[in-house]
């Protein structure tokens, strides 16, 4: 198999956001097996940098050739390591508990030199999802937004929905997270309602209503719950209660779905970055997206279909769509 810097990788649509500005995308990805301090070690190895010790289990590597990059220990306890039974707590857990590391928002031509660091990871003993049989691991995307408004954000909303039935058949979680509530796909209400025809003409109020009314939790693999507060915080704490204190605001989308297969031979960030981009490409052709709802609403209203032929209704609609488009 090819190694890491040989995968391509697809852009984003669009490439620049609405100020010109390229794009930007933050990586969370999280794992088994070494030691938080191992890894920042290894980071520094690879990309550069100098560590600094920024709290109980926690190290930020500054100055690498891809910005910062934090390691950590990622579990609530971290924070209460001073105390001897929480880091006792923390050490017996370390099976379950995975290292995170989570890179500043970085220009999308420097995840190759991402995919470096993975596969030097995974030669000094990291651990995937299959690992975690009580946390299952997961590989986390944020894409900045293009732009803040309705026409930037719903199109991605609508087309994620509509084919996040067939995403889980092309990227399956593994089973140690289907049994966990990290990545819920949506209610069918809230892709009900994002298929209806008057959706497309929705206001950014009427969208965040609908998705704070419908599925106000942070469990799904597109949690919009951080554009959301950055764009109204208040109106996100009032509908989110006490539960608020984990979502914090930030203008990218939040994508969680994939999981972390690190310690698979040849695994790549490339094939997922590149099943969302041909999400943000669906999202930038509304006619293929309203095909889509109308389809979803067909599907729905027979009495016969069951989730899995919207799955293969859909990727079918999508091969097709990337025929015709490919070959414009």
């Amino acid at each position: 198999m090819a190694g890491p810097e040989a995968m391509d990788y697809a852009s984003l649509v669009p490439a620049q956001g609405t100020d010109g500005a390229v794009r930007k995308v933050g990586v969370e990805i999280e794992f088994g097996g070494l030691g938080e301090t191992h890894v920042a070690r290894i980071v520094v190895d690879v990309l550069g940098g100098e560590i600094d010790h920024t709290g109980p289990h926690e190290y930020r590597v500054r100055g690498t050739s891809i910005g910062g990059i934090k390691v950590l220990l990622d579990t609530a306890l971290r924070d209460k390591a001073d105390n001897p039974v929480a880091e006792w707590g923390l050490n017996v857990s370390r099976a379950v508990v995975p290292v995170e590391i989570v890179t500043e928002p970085l220009d999308p031509a420097d995840l190759p030199q991402l995919d470096t660091l993975l596969a030097r990871l995974r030669g000094a003993g990291a651990l995937g999802t299959k690992d975690g049989m009580l946390l299952g691991f997961g590989t986390h995307l944020n894409p900045s937004l293009a732009g803040e408004d309705a026409g930037h954000i719903l199109p991605t909303l609508r087309a994620f929905a509509l084919l996040e039935d067939w995403l889980r058949e092309a990227e399956p979680i593994d089973a140690s997270r289907r049994v966990l509530p990290f990545v819920d796909p949506y209610p069918r209400r809230l892709v009900d309602a994002l298929a209806e025809e008057a959706a497309a003409d929705w206001t950014l109020d009427r969208m965040i209503a609908a998705y704070l009314g419908l599925a106000p939790s942070r469990n799904h693999a597109l949690d919009l719950l951080p554009v959301l507060r950055h764009l109204d915080e208040d109106r996100v704490v009032a509908a989110l209660g006490s539960d608020a204190q984990s979502v914090s605001g930030r203008p990218a989308f939040h994508y969680r779905l994939p999981d972390s297969r690190i310690d698979e031979e040849g695994w790549s960030l490339a094939p997922t970055w590149n099943r969302w981009c041909l999400i943000e490409r669906v999202a930038a052709d509304h006619g293929f997206v309203a095909d889509l709802a109308a389809a979803f609403c067909a599907h729905r209203a027979s009495l016969t279909t069951l989730r899995g032929d919207w799955a293969r209704q859909s990727g079918e609609m999508l091969t097709g769509w990337r025929a015709r488009t490919e070959a414009a």
